[in-house]
């Protein structure tokens, strides 16, 4: 978010303006959050009754910030006697140090104010707007803090905030009176320490603290997080930047969900989603399978424990049903939104059998395969039993749950964005074509893992058969022979949606599109319409509901992106691939090496720098994968054949690229690749 600065830890975090202060509205996502819920939505520092104005600021950890500041009315910054400094740091729990100086020739009496207001606020209240509570507010104050906290029922929350100095403290914040004689300075350790009660009384939190019980394991943590991912040897300090900057945002987006074990997942990303997602975090665990394997097993796991055992229409469950997302926020505790878990998604399931199996092609962890045989089965059976509406044998989706659920339940899930070139909405329910590509992955995956692990050589010949059919009945009701690409999806009848989209380029690296229609498809991925110079777009330029800032319809997703040039790579355009690579890691270092979850899709020779996406997540999950999989594309890693089948070619902005250390099931190698532009033409055939 434009002019905010983040202080992460997994899904706790603090969302601030540039001077440290949180002044939130009840639309606006700032505050100390955990959990999806709001423990903090005023949080104001004054000196003498100005609020205080920001020098610099430190946010090159993303668990610790830290703020130079005057107070406002010293506008001369030259001649402010009185400076402060905030270093906060973010953890279980929120700490603070302020220290103030006086660096003027008298001797100063500040009244040093921090204002502090709690409103509970459940994630979703935020992001729609909504103001009506049902529970109960209550504040407490004694001599050494102040507890602010809210009950409805047996669903408690509580902030208490406590400080190391003297403070007069009332309901609405602390006072400190200050006396600094010329070059003094005063500090105090301000704390903010979060519950989240059970009706027992026991402080759910408290397990996160026991597995980080002081603020000097995280920075260990990190740095082994990044001592333990290949190293990146480039010309490039460009890349080298966004690699980096990759790395550390994925270790501040890795949370362990309350009461589900200490194993730590992707949380999807800032501000909306710091939480467990069931597509977003396999799609980063396949991005990152090269560089941090580690994120794989957990997620499997915790995916496979949370699988859907039953039909629930509020919940959109169904047996052997991957999850979509799992909130602990109080909207979720009483089913106002089903996300607990909630599992409107069709693209899940079939995700996480391709994610199982490729992780056993990098690891060689028969172990994780035969520990998860009857989940993904489950898995399997899902996509034929429950995912084919319309008995046509694709995968489709209709909510079930009429007041809450997902419109739309592929990736592209807001309400428009499956539409018709002319801009209509079909009906339901609806077959995307890129999960169909899914569902043709992950039955030729479980074929080989039921005969090389399962010991069941009959599902194995059924799931090849099945795949099979699908692969012939999707490129014969898909396929728009007159445009030359495939429809976005099929109406509720049959009929194709005739849209140009990036879905297109999702079946290339799921394998279902025949070799001999692969040039024309990556001809429009790579034509005008789609491809900005930056990336390719998510619709079409010159269709009906095409906007370069439409969440679905225009921007440009650098995680699309990634997989997209995958897929290009399998498929052997190579020098396609690295044309996409390089739009998008050029595109970064306009974001401080930080990929956003999408920008404009203006053309790049008009801008000349991307457009930011207003409401943007940043840092996103799989927008930091993205560099992963785009490293892996242009170094050619590819294990399917266990070896590392290098590529040679970069992109013309690159001269070259070694990843160094690469874990897998080869031990640890290195990949290397050169630019050589005498280098022939690609021959267009599977890799």
């Amino acid at each position: 978010m434009p002019g905010t600065v983040s202080c992460i830890d997994g899904n706790t975090f603090l969302v601030s303006d540039a001077s440290g202060d949180v002044h939130s509205s009840s639309a606006t996502p700032v505050g100390l959050f955990a959990a999806d819920t709001r423990y903090l939505s005023r949080w104001v520092l004054t000196v003498n009754g100005e609020r205080m104005a920001a020098l610099s600021v430190d946010d090159s950890q993303y668990y610790e910030v830290t703020f130079f500041v005057v107070p406002g009315g010293a506008v001369d910054y030259v001649e402010a006697d009185v400076s402060a400094i905030r270093r906060r740091h973010i953890g279980p729990d929120l700490t603070e140090s302020l220290t103030i100086f006086n660096y003027g020739q008298s001797v100063v009496d500040l009244d040093v104010r921090l204002e502090v207001e709690a409103d509970f606020a459940d994630i979703f209240e935020i992001k729609f707007d909504l103001h009506d509570k049902a529970g109960t507010r209550y504040t407490q104050v004694d001599a050494n803090e102040l507890l602010m906290g809210y009950r409805r029922g047996t669903y408690r929350r509580e902030v208490v905030v406590s400080t190391s100095e003297p403070a007069t403290i009332d309901p609405s914040g602390l006072r400190f009176a200050v006396h600094l004689e010329p070059g003094q300075q005063w500090t105090t350790r301000l704390q903010a320490a979060m519950r989240a009660l059970r009706p027992d009384g026991v402080d759910l939190r408290d397990a996160l603290r026991a597995q980080r019980p002081d603020e000097s394991t995280l920075p260990d943590s990190v740095r082994e997080w990044v001592a333990q991912a290949p190293t990146l040897d480039t010309d490039s300090a460009a890349l080298q930047q966004v690699y980096h900057r990759s790395l550390v945002d994925l270790a501040a987006l890795r949370f362990a969900p309350l009461s589900l074990g200490g194993a730590a997942v992707p949380a999807a990303g800032l501000p909306w989603f710091m939480t467990l997602f069931g597509r977003d975090s396999l799609l980063t665990c396949l991005q990152t399978l090269a560089v941090t394997p580690s994120l794989a097993p957990p997620t499997l796991r915790i995916l496979a424990s949370l699988q859907g055992a039953r039909t629930d229409d509020v919940l959109e469950e169904d047996p052997g049903r991957i999850l979509h997302e799992l909130r602990y926020g109080e909207s979720a505790a009483f089913e106002e939104q089903p996300h607990s878990p909630y599992y409107g998604t069709v693209d899940a399931s079939p995700l996480f059998v391709v994610l199982l199996d490729e992780y056993e092609r990098w690891s060689g962890d028969t172990t994780l395969v035969m520990e998860l045989e009857q989940e993904a089965r489950a898995a399997l059976t899902w996509i034929d039993t429950y995912a084919d509406l319309t008995s046509s044998g694709y995968v489709s989706y209709q909510k079930r749950n009429r007041a809450t659920g997902l419109d739309n339940q592929c990736w592209k899930d807001s309400w428009d964005s499956i539409s018709y070139v002319d801009g209509r909405l079909p009906g339901f329910p609806r077959a995307t074509c890129e999960t169909q590509g899914y569902a043709y992955d992950a039955k030729i995956r479980g074929a080989r893992m039921a005969r090389a692990f399962w010991g069941d050589p009959d599902l194995a010949e059924r799931l090849e058969s099945d795949a099979a059919a699908l692969f012939d009945r999707f490129n014969r009701d898909f396929w728009l022979d007159d445009r030359g690409y495939y429809a976005l999806a099929l109406d509720h009848d049959g009929t194709p949606v005739d849209s140009l989209s990036s879905n297109i380029g999702h079946l290339l690296w799921s394998g279902i599109v025949p070799p001999e229609r692969a040039a024309r498809v990556v001809e429009h991925l790579m034509g005008p319409a789609l491809f900005s110079g930056w990336g390719v777009r998510t619709f079409a330029e010159g269709q009906s509901r095409y906007n370069p800032l439409g969440y679905h319809n225009g921007t440009v997703w650098p995680f699309d992106n990634s997989f997209i040039a995958w897929g290009l790579r399998r498929y052997g355009f190579d020098s396609e691939a690295g044309r996409i690579a390089e739009g998008i890691l050029s595109a970064a270092t306009f974001f401080q090496g930080r990929l956003p979850e999408a920008f404009g899709g203006y053309d790049r020779g008009t801008t000349r720098y991307p457009v930011r996406y207003p409401t943007a997540g940043s840092p996103q999950a799989w927008s930091s994968g993205a560099p992963m999989l785009l490293l892996r594309t242009m170094l050619g890693i590819d294990p399917h054949d266990d070896h590392l089948a290098v590529n040679p070619a970069l992109p013309a902005a690159f001269s070259r690229i070694a990843l160094l250390d690469i874990p897998g099931r080869w031990g640890r190698v290195d990949a290397f690749a050169r630019h050589r532009p005498d280098r022939p033409p690609s021959t267009h055939g599977i890799a």
